[in-house]
């Protein structure tokens, strides 16, 4: 049984769901964390001690980190969108860890200040770093896709779900974006399939 704990508001639960759809594998998820509550109990703790969303179980195996689940579903489940080649996964894997490092800080800014931040709390001189700072790291995206597709050349592979899900914020959230038409077209590639649609382009809340 593969199980995924965490609500589907988490854009790191998406990731994970979008993942398991991708790759055509069964789970059952449950609502774990925020309004739901159940990710500070000791039972929880015991499994992620962060207390985060999403944390994957499968047949006694626990594991946590967003990314880290996608590259583990992908090895496990061999399919053209995890090659098994170490240079090409490794081109892989270069931007989903892009992601965390470059990508994650600026629009968790963004995200938070205009979706989870009263009005009159929010600070704005944070949010304006903040685009500017994401727009530069879209903007290296865009230089990308220039010349590829998706992240791993002329496919989607899993190397795209991390950054895809924040595309979906990216573009949704009431922000003045420079123009990078090249990721726009990525992203209304991305709304094509089925699973994105689903579970990643949905109201943000």
């Amino acid at each position: 049984m593969r199980t995924i704990l965490g609500r589907l508001t988490s854009i790191n639960v998406m990731k994970v769901v979008w993942a398991c759809e991708e790759l055509g594998l069964d789970y059952v998820r449950e609502d774990v964390g925020g309004a739901f509550g159940g990710n500070r109990t000791p039972e929880y703790l015991a499994m992620n001690p962060n207390g985060l969303v999403p944390v994957l179980r499968e047949d006694g195996f626990v594991l946590w980190e967003s990314n880290t689940i996608v590259r583990y579903l992908g090895a496990a489940n061999p399919s053209p969108l995890w090659p098994e080649a170490p240079r090409a996964r490794a081109l892989l894997e270069r931007w989903m860890d892009w992601q965390i490092s470059v990508l994650n800080a600026p629009m968790r800014v963004i995200f938070w200040t205009l979706v989870r931040t009263p009005v009159p709390e929010r600070d704005m001189g944070a949010l304006a770093r903040a685009v500017g700072e994401a727009g530069s790291a879209w903007a290296i995206l865009e230089g990308h896709f220039a010349a590829n597709s998706f992240l791993a050349g002329e496919a989607f592979t899993l190397a795209d779900i991390p950054a895809g899900c924040f595309a979906h914020r990216w573009f949704s959230l009431p922000i003045a974006r420079p123009h990078l038409p090249a990721v726009q077209a990525w992203y209304e590639r991305l709304l094509e399939r089925p699973a994105y649609a689903q579970y990643v382009a949905r109201p943000l809340e």
